[in-house]
């Protein structure tokens, strides 16, 4: 991290895979949207990106997506290796920075599903086929366990960090960034929940050995519309979808990073605690 250009070059990867990140969940927000009023189907992230293939520019925009993908987790081992945003190396600094390294890799193979999307591939497994596969794994129920309770902790991580405005110590202040500010925590919040709905699907997969109930965003979605009003459950969970879109595109242009960006830097928490 010794020198601009080294600086100047991490920012670009980070905004890239903040812009793709957005990109996916305006996609998936727009569909759910749609689905809450008779308009096709909800899609979870493979899906709705699939949906990509025979439309103009489409398999352009794949590729786009798989490499902001791959430089999501390039910007997100670069935090865990070198910790750019200064979280230190104690417990809970090692914890912060190992998350950082899980979801880089995570994204890393999101990006390479993208990618197969646009050789022509299909959408892939979903969450019931992956979850089936490791079930047949010495120990998979165990493991399928393991990754319910991490899917649930991410996302009440997710919400809890909209509810407390964390996000904001992140975040430069600016005119936008301000006005946007009640956007960026409704995003957080529900993208939150429907990752914990995910994880509970895991749950009863785990306790039931039966991959059939293990669900992804899609089937998260799904779930929403089958409750009491459930047309304007959807349609307010695919608003948040598309808010926590437009949250990653504020973390590509305002993300504060210590060590890049400088120590001076007003953040909204500042802002808002002034």
């Amino acid at each position: 991290m010794a020198d601009g250009k080294t600086h100047e070059g991490l920012k670009w990867i980070m905004r890239a895979g903040y812009g793709a990140r957005g990109v996916i969940y305006v996609i998936v927000g727009t569909l759910a949207v749609f689905a809450a009023f008779g308009q096709g189907q909800a899609q979870g992230t493979s899906g709705a990106l699939a949906t990509l293939q025979n439309e103009p520019m489409g398999l352009t925009a794949l590729w786009a997506i798989a490499i902001g993908l791959w430089a999501y987790m390039i910007w997100r081992l670069t935090a865990a290796t070198l910790d750019p945003e200064d979280h230190g190396t104690d417990a809970k600094g090692a914890f912060a920075r190992t998350g950082q390294a899980t979801t880089g890799l995570i994204h890393g193979a999101i990006g390479l599903s993208v990618a197969g999307l646009a050789l022509g591939g299909g959408s892939g497994g979903g969450a019931e086929d992956w979850t089936a596969q490791v079930m047949q794994m010495p120990m998979g129920r165990a493991l399928v366990g393991l990754a319910a309770i991490l899917f649930i902790g991410a996302g009440a991580y997710y919400a809890k960090k909209g509810l407390t405005g964390d996000y904001k110590e992140h975040l430069r202040t600016a005119t936008f960034t301000r006005k946007v500010d009640p956007v960026l925590t409704f995003g957080l919040v529900v993208h939150g929940a429907i990752i914990v709905l995910v994880g509970v699907s895991l749950g009863f997969a785990a306790l039931n050995a039966s991959p059939d109930q293990a669900g992804g965003i899609g089937q998260a979605l799904d779930t929403l519309r089958g409750v009491a009003w459930g047309r304007f459950v959807l349609a307010g969970a695919g608003l948040g979808l598309i808010s926590f879109a437009i949250y990653n595109f504020v973390e590509a242009a305002y993300r504060v990073v210590p060590r890049v960006t400088g120590q001076d830097v007003k953040t909204l928490a500042e802002k808002a605690t002034a």
